[in-house]
């Protein structure tokens, strides 16, 4: 065997030992990352993060465009509103306080960290607690 063929021949098997040590490393890289992301996502998990859905209600409103407003109500103490509606449908979550709901015909009473679904339809709220209370509003009213 000559010496330029012994050379080709070593250059040849240093590159597929080369190659294969890439592949190799590339491959424990490749674990080692999805360890690490593994990590990361059990301890925000750990963090305290919490996801709870509250309410979940499919709407149909009748335009594709829509309004969406967020919309923070104070009621004084012993504040009852008068017979009103709003533009669109929407959930409503209680920040603060007591209050009495009057709509369609049914009355319930909501506390704090409560969520109810207000259809648009003709209402009333009274809040029934000793201090102001508030309510946060999520109006989806057709688009103008």
């Amino acid at each position: 065997m000559n010496l330029e063929h012994h050379d080709k021949r070593d250059s040849l098997m240093h590159k597929i030992i080369t190659s294969r040590y890439r592949f190799f490393l590339a491959v424990v890289l490749l674990l080692l990352l999805f360890m690490v992301v593994e990590a990361v996502s059990a301890d925000e998990s750990k963090a305290g993060l919490i996801r709870t859905p509250l309410l979940e209600n499919t709407v149909e409103l009748p335009s594709k465009n829509v309004n969406a407003k967020v919309i923070r109500v104070t009621f004084p103490p012993a504040f009852k509103t008068p017979w009103h509606t709003h533009d669109g449908p929407g959930p409503r979550y209680v920040v603060k306080g007591k209050l009495k709901v009057t709509e369609d015909g049914q009355v319930n009473t909501y506390g704090i960290g409560e969520v109810f679904w207000e259809s648009g339809k003709l209402m009333q709220v009274e809040n029934v607690g000793k201090d102001s209370a508030e309510l946060i509003i999520f109006e989806m009213a057709p688009g103008h």
